[in-house]
């Protein structure tokens, strides 16, 4: 059994297979396919400071390799998974982290302050993807000003392990790690997912009620893998590898890429299970090639 532990910042995962934001619900729901505490952790759905009731079906379509979703971060707000969801799930023997999103700087301010009093949150999740309502939807993440803006205001007040999800949509993604990292991130987690759209020839109309969507599956992964390679040699903190993950070649490929730990998303509506096969299909690697621990094979890429 190879050394599977790494560390986020001062979060200590017991390996490096986390599951992603928007795909886990609250952890509950897979609890009877799996032992929630074997994993390194679980990102649960995105958190905003007040309700949201998300947008008009039909939100999500399927796609060859992949998945369009336009969900538009359905939840209950802060409160409601401070007091009802926090309860059931604050004992399950692994890292829970917290997506935080928001529409303005105050609202993720708020909303990170609030679970940075809960003693079995080590971490949150900033998801910076989210359209910036006062400068006229234009999302936080797709400027280095708007990236840096938001992490800095939520430095200040949160004081446990801050992880930055970062957008594929700009030109340039080792610049908004870079800012996300020079604000006080501990972490960046990429990519977040592409913006696409389906439509349905018959009807001629799209198959999302918002027309454009969020991609995700196996089709993202090459775009994800060469932006977490470029990130991992561009900036000091750990690097956090998500965007088509299916099985475990895919989350070592990612490693060797370098990054630190690994999130799967879509396969989990595939495979309710699979996070499990990863964890043994990386520890089976490792034994195979003679490596004592994960780290060994971080950014290990032969160029």
């Amino acid at each position: 059994m190879a050394d599977l532990n790494v560390n986020i910042g001062k979060l200590k995962l017991k390996n490096p297979v986390m599951t992603a934001s928007g795909t886990f619900g609250y952890g509950e729901e897979f609890s009877d396919f799996m032992d929630l505490s074997r994993l390194g952790g679980f990102i649960v759905k995105g958190t905003t400071l007040h309700k949201r009731e998300g947008n008009p079906y039909p939100r999500m379509a399927e796609t060859p390799s992949g998945m369009l979703n336009a969900v538009g971060l359905q939840n209950k707000g802060v409160d409601y998974f401070i007091h009802e969801i926090y309860p059931r799930i604050k004992d399950t023997g692994t890292n829970i982290i917290v997506n935080v999103s928001g529409s303005s700087i105050d609202d993720y301010v708020q909303a990170a302050g609030l679970i940075n009093e809960l003693d079995k949150i080590p971490a949150i999740e900033l998801n910076i993807s989210c359209p910036n309502v006062k400068q006229g939807g234009m999302a936080f993440g797709v400027s280095a000003k708007g990236a840096s803006e938001v992490v800095k205001a939520v430095r200040a007040v949160y004081g446990k392990t801050l992880i930055v999800k970062l957008s594929p949509n700009v030109t340039d993604i080792t610049e908004i790690a870079q800012a996300a990292e020079d604000a006080g991130a501990d972490s960046v987690s990429l990519i977040n997912t592409l913006l696409g759209m389906a439509i349905d020839a018959e009807t001629r109309r799209p198959l999302l009620s918002t027309i454009t969507g969020g991609l995700s599956g196996a089709a993202v992964k090459p775009i994800a893998l060469r932006m977490v390679w470029q990130v991992a040699n561009k900036i000091k903190i750990p690097v956090i590898g998500l965007g088509g993950i299916m099985n475990w070649k895919d989350a070592v490929e990612f490693i060797l890429a370098g990054a630190t730990a690994v999130q799967i998303g879509t396969a989990n509506f595939i495979d309710p299970a699979v996070t499990l096969k990863v964890i043994d299909g990386i520890n089976a690697y490792l034994d195979r090639h003679n490596f004592s621990s994960v780290s060994d094979i971080r950014g290990a890429l032969i160029l």
